[in-house]
């Protein structure tokens, strides 16, 4: 277990606060969290990628309002799993694949770290994809738009400074907000809305196999196995201390919030189609469409704010890659450390990151059996991953009496364990066997 002494606060955040005057106790409470925020924010709304707005919008298209309940059932699902890993992190200072191989072995953490690795890196296609999509309706060729956004995001991490790449990316989630102003142009009724969040209704035609796909891949598309390894990885890369796990929590709090009303936002807009009996294809089809109703702005920001998500997924999954491979390999492996002192970390980010944007650009490269395949590996490791992450966090030895689960939170999270194994499971025979699930 980890001593308060070797997890300091990091330099700048101690001047960033000094500097300040202070004078009641609720703005120095204030400051303090506002040091603590960025890894459950970022993690939380990253995964709002280029995969997520598909899904929500499809959802929307295709079933209206009536999968918003299911987003108020999945806020304390994100909430319980992503504070488990802050308070992995705080009570380790470690990244969740270092402590898979130190708690688990060998052979277990290899499986663990191979899982992540081709998952994040198809996602990370997935990415790009997305990116190439919104290029081509906007009248940019992906020849131009995929290299550039590539390096873009090299440039985000190549600075030498956690706390400069956290901010961009926290202005990135902010931005996210809009997709609830396209939600409220697209004037769904406010009655629908509220029904719809607090009543379960699965719509007029109940619960065809379709729409049970539908649910499935909503959860596993909200919960991905990489932001396990990320979060924790941050919070050790942001240095918290032990003092700091109540503002890890807010921090983790917010950030299921914000996502999960960004979600609802994008289910919002979808809906658009389905109120105007328009099929769903693509979410950049899904521009083009509601451009002609809502005006150019609603196509124009859709298709941004679809770049905006492949920008904060691929630096996100690339981040939790990179990470997991130089704890893995007892590398230097810090945003706070220059390019120089760390470069088996960053190159690992960089050589991913061109690796990803190249298969995109093959002439006929099978995403769609890129996106099935990340779909059916994702639904594969979630469950093994929380399971490691709850043993984890049982261990006295390794965590401390303080930062160990209690017994509620040991019923909570096995029941969600319990639920995701399930789904994902369906999710996975589904994908790897369609015939079993009859569209109809």
């Amino acid at each position: 277990m980890r001593t308060t002494s070797q997890n300091p606060v990091p330099s700048q955040q101690i001047s960033s606060v000094k500097h300040r005057v202070v004078k009641s106790r609720w703005q120095q409470r204030l400051l303090l969290l506002l040091v603590v925020v960025g890894p459950g924010l970022i993690v939380m709304e990253a995964d709002n990628d280029a995969g997520a707005v598909s899904t929500y919008t499809q959802a929307g298209a295709q079933y209206g309002l009536h999968l918003l309940w299911l987003m108020v059932l999945l806020l304390p699902v994100c909430y319980f799993v992503q504070e488990m890993v802050a308070r992995l992190g705080i009570a380790t200072g470690e990244g969740h694949a270092a402590m898979i191989y130190r708690r688990f072995g060998r052979w277990w953490g290899i499986f663990s770290l191979f899982d992540l690795l081709i998952v994040n890196f198809l996602t990370l296609v997935t990415e790009f994809a997305g990116i190439a999509l919104a290029a081509r309706q906007i009248g940019l060729s992906p020849i131009v738009a995929v290299p550039l956004s590539a390096v873009g995001l090299i440039l985000m991490v190549l600075t030498g400074s956690y706390r400069r790449w956290e901010r961009f990316t926290i202005g990135l989630c902010i931005l996210d907000l809009f997709w609830l102003v396209m939600a409220a142009a697209s004037r769904p009724s406010s009655a629908n809305v509220v029904h719809n969040l607090l009543v379960p209704n699965p719509g007029p035609h109940g619960w065809t196999p379709s729409l049970v796909m539908m649910v499935v891949a909503i959860v596993g598309t909200t919960i991905a196995p990489w932001q396990l390894f990320f979060q924790q990885s941050a919070v050790a890369d942001k240095r918290l201390r032990f003092s700091d796990l109540k503002n890890a929590r807010i921090d983790t709090l917010v950030g299921s919030i914000f996502t999960i009303l960004v979600a609802g936002g994008m289910i919002c807009v979808g809906n658009a189609l389905y109120v105007h009996h328009i099929p769903f294809s693509d979410p950049a089809q899904m521009a083009a469409a509601l451009g002609p109703i809502y005006g150019r702005w609603i196509r124009a920001g859709v298709l941004l704010f679809m770049v905006n998500a492949s920008v904060l997924g691929a630096t996100a999954i690339s981040l939790a890659s990179s990470w997991a491979i130089a704890e893995v390999r007892n590398w230097p492996h810090s945003l706070q450390l220059p390019f120089n002192e760390a470069k088996g970390f960053y190159l690992a980010y960089i050589l991913g990151t061109f690796a990803a944007a190249a298969v995109v650009l093959v002439p006929r490269a099978p995403l769609q059996l890129i996106i099935v395949g990340v779909q059916v590996l994702a639904g594969l490791m979630l469950p093994s991953a929380i399971v490691f992450l709850q043993l984890l966090l049982n261990d006295r030895e390794l965590i401390g009496d303080d930062m160990v689960n209690r017994q509620w939170n040991n019923v909570v999270n096995w029941s969600i364990i319990t639920i995701l194994f399930i789904l994902s499971l369906v999710l996975a025979v589904q994908q790897l066997i369609p015939s079993l699930f009859p569209s109809n």
